[in-house]
């Protein structure tokens, strides 16, 4: 999969679009055992599950023939993924215009854990949040899923 860092992966109908959340992109939570979780979840309330749980469609509000994604994760008890929080859960974020978001973050002293890292499906960096959830903020390549294809939960 191509590196897209450069492409734009705007998330706004404005010409110029505020750095700002746009949605919830994914929560991710411990489980003791993550893949009994998924069946649970499929079994019972119906979701289609995969490797990394379940991801769910629905539509941009401003570009209603595009498909978006919502990802719902369980993750090992052990995972560091969360970490430096001790919390058991993480949400991810969508945003438009993750540089400048940062720019902005680290300016109002926010604690930004990493660097912004690029993939095909996106852009990523971490956050924590002054009750120590560590927050992942997600600026979305969803035509990449979409590209995938697979089953979702709709």
């Amino acid at each position: 999969m191509k590196n897209l860092a450069d492409e734009s992966t705007d998330q706004s109908t404005d010409e110029n679009p505020v750095p700002k959340v746009t949605g919830i992109g994914g929560i991710f939570f411990f489980s003791e055992d993550p893949e009994e979780t998924k069946k649970w979840y499929a079994t019972n309330l119906g979701l289609e599950v995969n490797e990394w749980g379940s991801s769910f469609e629905f539509r941009n509000a401003h570009r209603p023939d595009e498909i978006n994604y919502l990802q719902w994760s369980p993750f090992k008890q052990d995972s560091d993924y969360f970490s430096p929080s001790k919390k058991a859960f993480m949400v991810n974020y969508r945003v438009q215009q993750i540089e400048a978001l940062v720019e902005k973050l680290k300016a109002n002293g926010v604690t930004v854990v990493d660097e912004i890292t690029s993939y095909d499906y996106g852009k990523f960096v971490h956050l924590m949040d002054p009750d120590g959830n560590k927050i992942e903020l997600w600026e979305p390549v969803d035509r990449v899923f979409t590209e995938m294809g697979g089953k979702t939960t709709k």
